[in-house]
């Protein structure tokens, strides 16, 4: 069980804050510049749907990378992209395996024609 040591007037305060804080009534200048900067897309993390109305449309093309996983916001409201690391594949998943078999097999046919023709030159 955990005992909470805000007062019902602390709640009021944060309640009425529009930015994020670290202490009670204060915000910190580079949060508050941030938060007039970026205007609605404060603490906002940015979706495919956002990127839609950019100027490249890489973001949301359904065969790019998705950009849009790594990010976060911190307790400033600071955002943050971190890098993820894409699903690896070659054009479909498994079509390396597929190769890798089709290559076995075609050594193994070599093999076969390699050692008939030194038995049949013995």
């Amino acid at each position: 069980m955990s005992i909470s040591k805000q007062t019902p007037t602390d709640e009021r305060i944060e309640e009425k804050m529009e930015a994020p804080h670290y202490d009670r009534g204060i915000t910190p200048a580079e949060t508050a510049a941030r938060q007039d900067r970026e205007g609605d897309a404060f603490m906002h993390i940015p979706t495919e749907t956002d990127l839609e109305s950019e100027k490249t449309q890489e973001q949301v093309d359904p065969d790019s990378i998705h950009t849009t996983d790594g990010y976060t916001v911190d307790k400033e409201g600071l955002l943050n992209n971190y890098a993820i690391e894409p699903e690896m594949y070659i054009n479909e998943p498994g079509d390396l395996r597929e190769k890798e078999k089709a290559i076995a097999h075609i050594r193994a046919e070599e093999l076969k024609a390699f050692s008939k023709d030194n038995i049949a030159r013995d």
